[in-house]
This record gives structure tokens, sequence and C-alpha cells, in this order.
């Protein structure tokens, strides 16, 4: 059976390179199994720092933040993507930036489902899904630097 989900997507950035909203779909299909109520803000540095500040008491933006709201049936949530940071590392990095995105939204897709990294054997588990997703998505490793 088909895993059904409702995903709003939110472009508040003015970066130039962002995917589309079929892009999105995809990849949140790709790693969602349940039922899911989802609203995926893609955010520049500004709003991204001041969410990260507010929920996390960190001083800058991060790449991904997960917030979830209900873990019954269907899952509830929201996933923030900071433009600014994901098209930094993926040139630090030298990673697709469109890759980049899919593998965190991947992440934040697992996030959303209770998987997390906060220990090494978490982390690990985290890390073999996303690489096995974003590969059946027809990207690399995300975990390896390209070049």
């Amino acid at each position: 059976m088909e895993t059904k989900f409702k995903l709003a997507v939110q472009y508040a950035t003015d970066a130039a390179t962002i995917p589309t909203r079929q892009q999105f779909r995809r990849w949140v299909r790709s790693a969602l199994k349940q039922d899911a109520e989802i609203t995926l803000r893609i955010v520049d540095e500004q709003e991204g720092s001041a969410l990260n500040r507010q929920f996390r008491g960190k001083k800058t933006a991060t790449n991904v933040l997960t917030f979830v709201y209900d873990e019954t049936q269907p899952l509830s949530g929201d996933i923030v993507l900071c433009a600014t940071v994901i098209e930094k590392e993926a040139q630090q990095q030298r990673k697709d930036l469109v890759a980049h995105y899919a593998h965190l939204t991947v992440h934040g897709i697992l996030h959303l489902q209770g998987y997390d990294h906060e220990n090494n054997t978490d982390a690990a588990i985290m890390e073999q899904l996303e690489t096995e997703i974003v590969a059946k998505l027809g990207y690399g490793d995300p975990y390896r630097e390209s070049g």
C-alpha cells in the first residue's frame, strides 16, 4: 500500500537555484514510510539562524531542521531547509547542489519518522538508510565528498 502524504512547499528565500516542488515530492515519497502531512520550507540564512537559535540554542543557521508535531497517523511536521547553508556545503564538499538538497530532504523526512543520530549506533542506521534512499534516486553516497 502506497504511503499518502500532503506536502506544502514554501519558498521563503531568493536563492537562485532551488529544487522544484516536483523534485521535493519525489524525494519525500522515497523516504516516507507512513502517512504524513508535511510543510517543507526553504529559508534564507536570517530565518534559518532565528529558528536554530530559538529551538536549538545555536547562533548560526543549520542545513535542515525538523519539527514533529504529531507522531500519530498521519505524522505531522515541518522541515526547514536553509538554502544558503545548503549551497555553501555543496560547494565546500564538492557535491552536486540538487543531490545535496535530495539528501537533506531525505534526512529531514527520516527525522520526522523518529530516526536520529544522537549516538554512533543510531547515526550508522540513519546514514545507511539515507545512502540507500539517495542511491535509489540516482545520486551518489551523500557521506563521501566528490571530486
